[in-house]
């Protein structure tokens, strides 16, 4: 297609923005605090060292990788000490400074068909809610296909400013993330803090954060959490152009995004 068919199919899209706002008040899992913080440590201000009358500012961001919305890499979870495709981690592929396999950095521009499945419809879920594979399937409205992103909503986004609540959220259950794999997606995402629920437990697997193993470990499927999935939804929007753009960052076992839905 040429260069202005194309800028023309993007002026007549409509954009979505999916990132949540990020800011120190903001719901962080306990294994990630301390969230995020930013100082400005370089202000506007009589004084300072540039010539008049030009004077600047700027600051330090001070987070983890997994705070805000943000994607995981497939460093970031191991089974019995092994990364995606039986990567030892003891192997020495694993450091002080990260991982030399498996890193954020080795990870694509996410740009891909997006499908959303409006599990919560109408209503926010029930608080730890685990969505069934079946609960997927029927939230499925168009067909989920290999390569796709999928993007569970649980309505928890919308209580992003209410830490307390959203901690609380549903999640995909260990059915649930086993049905999405068996469809060979992309990626996979949700409007929650941990894409499972946050005190999830599986016990025939006999490990927490199932999903995680499942998707990330076993399947290779990189995450997705704390979307913001309302104006998608609110939208009736299930079918788009999905862009995702994590940070090259050399080792880190996880990336802050700022998806967007393009329909």
């Amino acid at each position: 297609m040429p260069p202005d068919s194309i800028i023309e199919a993007l002026g007549a899209a409509r954009i979505f923005d999916l990132e949540q706002p990020r800011h120190q008040r903001m719901p962080v899992h306990p294994a990630h605090q301390p969230g995020f913080n930013y100082f400005l440590h370089r202000q506007h201000g009589r004084g300072v060292p540039e010539p008049p009358p030009r004077t600047s500012a700027s600051g330090v961001v001070v987070m983890p990788e997994h705070t805000g919305t943000h994607i995981d890499a497939l460093s970031h979870q191991a089974e019995n000490l092994r990364l995606h495709g039986g990567i030892d981690v003891n192997s020495g592929v694993m450091s002080a400074t990260g991982f030399s396999v498996l890193g954020i950095e080795t990870m694509a521009p996410l740009v891909a068909r997006g499908v959303l499945l409006d599990v919560a419809g109408k209503q926010t879920l029930p608080p730890g809610h685990l969505i069934s594979a079946e609960e997927l399937q029927a939230a499925a409205t168009v067909e989920v296909r290999e390569g796709d992103v999928v993007l569970v909503r649980t309505g928890y986004g919308a209580l992003w400013d209410k830490p307390r609540d959203y901690m609380k959220s549903a999640g995909v259950s260990s059915a649930g993330a086993q049905w999405l794999a068996g469809k060979k997606v992309r990626a996979v995402g949700a409007d929650n803090m941990a894409f499972d629920t946050n005190d999830s437990f599986d016990k025939e697997l006999g490990f927490t954060l199932p999903a995680h193993v499942l998707l990330l470990v076993r399947a290779g499927i990189p995450i997705i959490e704390n979307l913001n999935l309302e104006e998608l939804a609110a939208a009736g929007v299930h079918e788009f152009v999905f862009i995702c753009l994590p940070l090259k960052m050399q080792g880190a076992t996880g990336s802050p995004v700022r998806p967007i839905a393009l329909a």
